[in-house]
């Protein structure tokens, strides 16, 4: 039987006193926590410590950057690194505990899907779900890798596993909170493309949103999640249409 790997979870944070301890919760099978909180100004920092976690304070230069960061704060070499309005669910917590057992046997990293809930329920359908994400990793085989610090993607060198069980995505405290979001990503991701010498055109301002809104409602059958998946994918669109417009007056000399 090969030796049991420890295992490290890793949470980036800022003003999150009401989610961290769900969280936390989830990992407690993790032997070692690390937290980098960007600043908060409520009592994330203080909740996460009185659950055991390792609290540090950085300031936020890209999600990319802060979620590579924690990992290379932590003790061990498998990570499992979360958002802190995420949460492992049991069923997923099973198949980590079984893999490690093992000895995390075959595979540099995981992915499983994401399941996120949305005024009330969940979304099972759409551009939604299943949203299969890389968060189980060996970090000395891959990790936080590239220089975009949106729409953020862990990579490894070798094999990657998938597991069925769900992690569950608290996302949005509220529609604001959604809208706001997607506002703060559109311009990210903008200046982004923007940097990269990407152009964008009025066609784009069209049939992009257009297509987004298509294949998650449409083909991807987003309606079976009634009027959330309604107000999701229009929501969505509409985040692919603010960020063509910015790059569109980025590359134009415009401010956004």
């Amino acid at each position: 039987m090969p030796a049991r790997p420890g295992l490290s979870a890793c949470i980036i944070t800022l003003n999150e006193a009401d989610r961290i301890d769900a969280c936390l919760e989830s990992l407690a099978f993790c032997d070692d926590i690390v937290v980098v909180d960007s600043g908060s100004t409520d009592d994330t920092r203080e909740r996460a410590a009185a659950r055991g976690a390792r609290v540090l304070v950085r300031a936020f230069d890209g999600y990319r950057s802060q979620k590579d960061y924690a990992v290379g704060l932590a003790a061990n070499d498998w990570v499992l690194c979360l958002d802190a309005d995420e949460r492992v669910t049991p069923a997923l917590r099973a198949e980590i505990e079984r893999e490690r057992d093992n000895g995390f046997p075959t595979y540099a990293g995981y992915r499983f899907p994401r399941l996120t809930e949305y005024f009330g329920a969940f979304l099972r359908h759409g551009n939604a779900y299943p949203d299969r994400v890389l968060r189980l990793f060996d970090r000395r085989r891959g990790g936080w890798r590239g220089d975009r610090e949106i729409h953020e993607h862990a990579s490894v060198d070798g094999p990657v596993g998938s597991l069925r069980g769900d992690l569950e995505h608290d996302a949005y405290r509220s529609l604001g909170d959604h809208l706001t979001r997607m506002d703060r990503y559109a311009r990210m991701m903008a200046m982004h493309m923007h940097a990269q010498g990407r152009r964008a055109h009025l066609f784009n301002l069209f049939a992009n949103p257009f297509w987004r809104f298509a294949r998650g409602y449409v083909l991807r059958a987003g309606f079976l999640d009634g009027w959330r998946g309604l107000v999701y994918a229009l929501v969505k669109s509409n985040y692919v249409r603010q960020k063509f417009i910015k790059l569109w007056l980025l590359n134009r000399g415009y401010p956004i």
